[in-house]
């Protein structure tokens, strides 16, 4: 394959989660190049590359220079985008910052943690006239896009109720990044965002949500007093039901990880067909039919290049990113309703003042 130019340079904030990003140094059909890391710890460590260290990494894929500081990658010329992947509190300030350089910007999940930072984001993105996506990594998952599919071709039918999980037992995870628990993260809005937006993606915008929070404890070094489990009901404005599962702070149920879906899945439920992840039954039918049979999962692996590939065609020819601003903060604003139906004990409304209805 002919080597394209790399001509679009990306700064990648935080070596842990970031380090996915610096495959594309190595993919001859992208124009994007890392040359650029920001870090503040010089020993962090790539969390899916063998824990190799940031210096070790950084020869290998070819990146230029360790920033130190993140005013320094942001003056950098030969930085068109940053790409986000701090702990989340951090990603609101980050992002508004590399907006008001310039820079079209890359965000990890979630988007920010409070409706005002989101309205900031959005507004800076406005002002600046540059490019947000919102890294909803399943969005370019193969299997949540081959059900995508399915629904818009219409083979469920008209879909009246779903589901959505998202499972993850936390303790591994707090090992290798222990700012989950010294924040500490939360994870309604870091883990509850995934299965949210893929519902979203499927049937539209959430009207209203009623949801509860609880916690198992059996993590102590995550804060006695956060909650770490919620199940969520949702109203859709086509007037679609669904149910969402965020757990974190369980023993992740072993079924799950005998299948190729890493404790995220979905269920759909229609007029002609009902599907469960990667298994769908028409209506009449006596057998279920495997609609991905090539489907596995490798660490986002698999998602991360597509991704990019995606924003790189964004910023070349002026398209809308698949999850831009306002739909990251439609996201949010669906996960800061379920807090306040948390704290109310009420089904609570999500505002609409993101909708891209509203966008001249």
């Amino acid at each position: 394959m002919k080597m394209m130019n790399k001509d679009i340079g990306l700064g990648v904030v935080g070596a842990g989660l970031g380090s996915f990003l610096l495959e594309v140094n190595r993919d001859p059909g992208s124009r994007m190049q890392v040359r650029s890391v920001y870090d503040p710890d010089p020993h962090r460590r790539g969390l899916y590359f063998a824990g190799k260290d940031l210096a070790t990494l950084a020869r290998e894929y070819d990146v230029q220079t360790i920033d130190r500081e993140y005013e320094d990658l942001l003056d950098r010329k030969d930085i068109d985008c940053v790409a986000i992947f701090s702990p989340c509190p951090f990603h609101a300030k980050q992002a508004m910052a590399a907006l008001a350089a310039g820079k079209h910007v890359i965000i990890t999940q979630p988007m920010a943690v409070s409706l005002d930072e989101a309205r900031g984001i959005v507004a800076a993105a406005d002002r600046a006239g540059r490019q947000v996506l919102v890294a909803q990594l399943m969005r370019w998952n193969r299997m949540f896009q081959r059900i995508h599919a399915l629904v818009e071709a219409g083979t469920l039918g008209a879909v009246h109720m779903a589901e959505a999980y998202y499972l993850h037992d936390m303790r591994g995870v707090f090992n290798v990044s222990p700012w989950r628990y010294q924040m500490p993260q939360d994870f309604l809005y870091g883990g509850v965002c995934h299965p949210v937006d893929l519902l979203r993606w499927f049937l539209g915008e959430v009207d209203e949500v009623f949801a509860y929070g609880g916690r198992a404890g059996l993590d102590p070094r995550y804060p006695a007093d956060k909650l770490e489990n919620f199940i969520i009901s949702l109203k859709f404005r086509s007037g679609v039901i669904a149910r969402v599962m965020g757990a974190f702070d369980l023993v992740h149920p072993p079924s799950l990880w005998s299948r190729p879906f890493h404790g995220v899945g979905i269920g759909l439920y229609g007029a002609k067909a009902s599907l469960f992840n990667d298994r769908m039954v028409r209506d009449g039918a006596t057998e279920e039919e495997t609609i991905a049979p090539d489907y596995t999962f490798d660490n986002h692996a698999g998602e991360t290049p597509d991704m990019l590939h995606h924003f790189e065609d964004c910023l070349i020819n002026g398209r809308k990113p698949l999850v831009d601003a306002r739909d990251g903060a439609q996201i949010v604003a669906v996960c800061s309703a379920c807090w306040d139906s948390i704290r109310t004990g009420l089904p609570v409304k999500v505002t609409r003042e993101f909708d891209q209805m509203d966008v001249e």
